[in-house]
């Protein structure tokens, strides 16, 4: 079996983790700072879905590219992703996509959002962090995974 070595970004790398791949700092990030863009094809289809996907509000989805295709979830997070309005070099006013620190991240620490799926799409959750859901799951949401 061949091994694969970690990928190299501005910042950030790609390597394994006991999820698969995940996304690591390669440097400090202050609180607030934005990490990178997230890149791919936007799809605007209301019954879209994939193992990587952003949800961006309505109809509209992302289909991240690495590296931020491989960001895993985590129940205390570090970083969240927002859309941003830009004008390109052509004038025209394009959606961007940020990925950002919610709090200081050092070197080597991996990074992670909290994906906040429907109940009806959760499945457990292997984080291990001391507050752990159970389940990747909106907060607001665990109630009604509970009730079953």
């Amino acid at each position: 079996m061949k091994k694969r070595k970690s990928e190299t970004y501005r910042g950030v790398r790609v390597a394994k983790t006991h999820v698969g791949r995940g996304v690591f700092a390669t440097r400090t990030f202050p609180q607030d700072a934005i990490i990178g863009e997230i890149t791919g094809e936007l799809i605007e289809d209301p019954d879209y879905e994939s193992d990587y996907c952003l949800w961006l509000g309505d109809d509209w989805h992302l289909e991240p590219e690495a590296p931020f295709r491989f960001l895993n979830h985590h129940c205390e997070a570090n970083c969240d992703f927002d859309c941003f309005e830009e004008e390109d070099d052509e004038g025209n006013i394009v959606e961007k996509v940020y990925v950002f620190a919610t709090r200081r991240i050092s070197k080597g620490e991996e990074l992670s959002l909290d994906y906040g799926w429907p109940a009806d799409a959760a499945i457990p959750c292997q984080c291990g962090a001391d507050s752990c859901r159970g389940w990747i799951v909106c907060e607001s949401e665990l109630p009604l995974l509970r009730a079953h």
